[in-house]
């Protein structure tokens, strides 16, 4: 595996390895890597000859008063962690290279930011899109890599790649949990063991939430209340949303039809965590 931190090295090395057929695979990260991580390294091994793992804690994605300084950095573990699920290449710039004095362009992607976890960080999105853009600048992937557990994440990606006529696909692979269900996460860490008992609550509400629309439940209001209460059964969580909204638009839903995407976000204690789960009916 080799390590680049000049986004210029990792443009050249991309631009080679497509003059000569070889098709890549993105997973960008912010590292802290967990299982999660490395199945999307593990998928985009699979199914591309090159596979390129990001890694740069994104500093315009945090809020005033988030997280950005505690955020976990451990970049030894996660070389080595990537170098064993077979990674080609591991991109790690830093935030002067990615974003220079004078930097004054953003990119982003209106509507669905607005909702969900745009509600209470409003400038979050911004620099998501921001960044996987020059990543995807910078990378040049054929296959983007990402996790369903940042489900508002992903659409908001997939918008951004057909509205701007990126020549990307798109990859979503499932959530992948704890063995009790809780959704891999880096901000677990933050989780004292008794919060992180009760942080599973977030899992068993979605499969509550599955079994009651599997039985015929179609009322957003009574799917709404069910997920509520179960969470509030956790002394530790305190409810920033509780949602049911379609896939494609991320707009509510009542009555519950077609696709949609039953998402929540739940402080516990100073960890803010985020699940959902997808239907179809």
């Amino acid at each position: 595996m080799r390590i680049v931190e000049s986004p210029q090295d990792m443009q050249r090395i991309s631009k080679d390895l497509r003059l000569v057929g070889e098709t890549i695979g993105f997973v960008p990260t912010m590292g802290a890597f967990h299982e999660g991580h490395l199945s999307l390294m593990r998928a985009a091994r699979e199914a591309c000859s090159q596979v390129v793992v990001s890694l740069f804690v994104n500093p315009t994605q945090f809020g005033r008063g988030e997280d950005l300084a505690k955020y976990p950095r451990t970049f030894e573990k996660d070389a080595a962690l990537a170098e064993q699920v077979g990674v080609d290449f591991l991109f790690t710039p830093t935030d002067q290279a990615m974003y220079p004095d004078g930097y004054a362009t953003y990119v982003e992607v209106e509507r669905l930011t607005e909702v969900l976890c745009g509600v209470a960080r409003p400038t979050h999105f911004r620099g998501v899109t921001t960044i996987v853009a020059k990543l995807f600048n910078i990378v040049r992937p054929h296959k983007a890599f990402f996790g369903q557990k940042d489900a508002q994440q992903t659409i908001v990606i997939r918008k951004m790649v057909d509205d701007l006529n990126m020549d990307i696909e798109i990859v979503e692979l499932p959530t992948v949990r704890e063995p009790d269900g809780l959704a891999m996460s880096s901000r677990n860490k933050y989780l004292s063991p008794d919060e992180r008992k009760e942080a599973v609550v977030l899992y068993k509400s979605l499969e509550e939430t599955r079994r009651l629309i599997e039985t015929g439940e179609r009322d957003a209001g009574r799917i709404k209340e069910a997920i509520e209460r179960m969470l509030r059964s956790a002394p530790h969580a305190e409810i920033d949303y509780v949602e049911a909204v379609n896939t494609a638009t991320l707009e509510p839903l009542n009555p519950l039809q077609g696709e949609m995407l039953i998402a929540l976000a739940v402080r516990v204690g100073s960890a803010r965590l985020i699940d959902n789960v997808k239907i179809k009916v």
